[in-house]
C-alpha cells in the first residue's frame, strides 16, 4: 500500500524545536540520489531542527543491512521491488514513491557525444570500457542493462563493461577517466562534476521508479514521519527536479 502524508506537513511546525534539535534520523539512500539528499537533508534540519544522519549505498546492499538489523528509519531506495519486499516481511506498514529517474550514458570527454546516440558512441572502437553499476544491486545498472539487451547490444559489450558497486561509483569511474564512458543517473549531470563532460539520453531504459518506507523498527516514529511529508513536500520537489528527477 502507497502511504501520502499531507496532514503531516503541518507538524512540521508544531514540532517544537527544542525538542526537534535533540533528535536525529537515520537514514539509508540509494546511491543516486546522494546529491539531491543531502540538499533536502539540510533543508529539512533548517526547518525542524532535527539533524538527518544518512548511509549511501547501493539499493540491494542497503536492503541486505536492513534485513540483518541495520538500525534505520527511513530507507530510500532506487527501486518499488524491495520495499515491497520489505512490506510483505512485515518490517513496513507502507510504501511510498519519492522521485522518478532515468540511466544515462556520460562521459568526461566532451568529444564522446558527437555521434548521433548513444548507441552509435558506442560503436566507436576508441571506446574500451564502459562503468555500470552492479546489475543485480543497483536499479540504475538494471535499467542500462535493459537498454543494452533491447538494442541487442549486451552479449557484444561484455568484455569492455567495468561493473561498479553502486551507480555513483559507475559516475565516480567516468569521472576520473578510469573508463571511457559510464551509465548514470540523469541526477549526476546535474551537479558541478557532471556539467563538465557530457551525456546521451537513453530512451529505451526504463524509467527509474523509487519508492521509500519508514521502518517499524525505528525509535523516532514522528520525526521519520515528517522527514517522509517534507521528501513529498513541494520545497523537495523543486530540488529533486533541478537533479532531473520527477
Amino acid at each position: 500500500m502507497k502511504k501520502s502524508f499531507p496532514w503531516l506537513i503541518l507538524l512540521m511546525f508544531l514540532l517544537p524545536l527544542s525538542a526537534a534539535a535533540q533528535e536525529k534520523l537515520s537514514v539509508a539512500v540509494a546511491a543516486n540520489f546522494i546529491s539531491a539528499f543531502k540538499e533536502i537533508a539540510a533543508d529539512f534540519e533548517s526547518k525542524t531542527g532535527v539533524k538527518v544522519e544518512a548511509t549511501f549505498s547501493s539499493t540491494g546492499n542497503l536492503y541486505s543491512q536492513i534485513q540483518n538489523g541495520a538500525p534505520y528509519d527511513v530507507f530510500l531506495s532506487a527501486d518499488e521491488q524491495r520495499p515491497d519486499l520489505l512490506q510483505k516481511e512485515g518490517a513496513t506498514d507502507g510504501t511510498f514513491i519519492y522521485a522518478r529517474g532515468q540511466a544515462i550514458l556520460w562521459s568526461a570527454d566532451k568529444n564522446f557525444c558527437k555521434a548521433a546516440n548513444w548507441q552509435d558512441a558506442l560503436k566507436n572502437e576508441k571506446i574500451k570500457k564502459l562503468a555500470i553499476a552492479n546489475t543485480a544491486t543497483a536499479p540504475y545498472g538494471t535499467a542500462a542493462m535493459t537498454a543494452l539487451k533491447k538494442t541487442g547490444q549486451w552479449e557484444g559489450l561484455q568484455s569492455k563493461l567495468v561493473v561498479a558497486q553502486s551507480v555513483a561509483q559507475s559516475f565516480q569511474y567516468a569521472t576520473t577517466q578510469s573508463v571511457d564512458a559510464g551509465f548514470c543517473a540523469l541526477s549526476a549531470a546535474a551537479g558541478a562534476e557532471g556539467k563538465k563532460g557530457c551525456y546521451y539520453a537513453i530512451p529505451e531504459a526504463p524509467e527509474v521508479v523509487q519508492a521509500g518506507c519508514m521502518l517499524k523498527s525505528t525509535k523516532n516514529k514522528i520525526c521519520a514521519e515528517l522527514f517522509a511529508a517534507y521528501l513529498m513536500s513541494d520545497q523537495a520537489a523543486q530540488i529533486k527536479k533541478r537533479y532531473g528527477y520527477r
